[in-house]
């Protein structure tokens, strides 16, 4: 049983990822009653975490240049995130030069590599770079540059320029969404160039994304299905889309399907 308010941040995830959902649908999910989800969705309506319609509620249109801080991205679909991050661990070898996007299932999947004996790792992130400073086995090398308080991430020239100094076994990349037509895309004209420059870095590309990323766009593109080589994602993810990587030749690797947005 959910406390209230973590029902209602759980609910309120469900309909961003979904779109819409109606009472039912929400009641039956979380096994509480209709007249508990239509409070709920009032309550999360006045709060401006969604907009209620005649039968359930619909995700609130986000502008696609906004983006939320690293913490309460780290908060969303966190189980997922760290599905993603222990799938892709099998991905890495002892010896290998990787490097790791910032962002929230780059930042679990830092957590997981205290295990080896030997790793260069190559980072933007302020949070992986505090996750692995005092691990002797790990080589860490820090691409510097402008640090964008949004999402810990170091951008910019500095860092775009380290990247393109290095060659890496495998990169390790984050998104804010995707669809077939836009492709892979962030708010951020920095982050994105900076994105692009580690993508061309990288003999092979490891695309990190919970479902809530699917058929979300933003601002600025900085790549597509034909820059991943392989998908973690989590058994929730949209099997339409899901098929598409498949079908261009991207190998696909699913976690169990999880809670919603734990």
């Amino acid at each position: 049983m959910l406390f209230e308010e973590e029902r209602k941040r759980k609910i309120a995830d469900y309909v961003q990822a979904k779109g819409r959902a109606s009472v039912q649908e929400l009641a039956g999910h979380f096994q509480v009653s209709d007249s508990t989800v239509r409070r709920d969705l009032k309550d999360m309506e006045e709060q401006g975490l969604l907009q209620r319609t005649h039968g359930g509620a619909v995700a609130v249109l986000q502008d696609a240049t906004s983006e939320p801080s690293f913490i309460e991205k780290e908060d969303r679909f966190q189980q997922q995130k760290i599905d993603i991050a222990q799938a892709a661990l099998a991905l890495i070898r002892e010896g290998d030069t990787i490097m790791l996007d910032s962002g929230t299932t780059t930042y679990h999947l830092a957590k997981l590599l205290k295990s080896f004996q030997k790793l260069t790792v190559v980072t933007n992130s302020v949070m992986v770079a505090q996750e692995l400073a005092n691990e002797r086995s790990i080589e860490l090398l820090l691409t510097g540059g402008t640090l964008r308080p949004e999402t810990l991430a170091m951008v910019g020239p500095f860092a775009e320029n380290t990247i393109s100094s290095v060659r890496v076994d495998k990169l390790f990349l984050a998104t804010n969404g995707f669809d077939e037509q836009n492709g892979l895309t962030t708010p951020n004209i920095l982050e994105a160039a900076t994105k692009r420059r580690m993508i061309a870095s990288a003999q092979q590309v490891v695309l990190l994304a919970d479902h809530s990323k699917f058929g979300k766009v933003s601002f600025i593109q900085f790549g597509g299905m034909e820059d991943v080589t392989t998908l973690v994602t989590d058994g929730e993810a949209d099997k339409t889309m899901v098929q598409t990587f498949e079908e261009a030749g991207v190998t696909v690797m699913l976690t169990r399907a999880g809670g919603a947005g734990e």
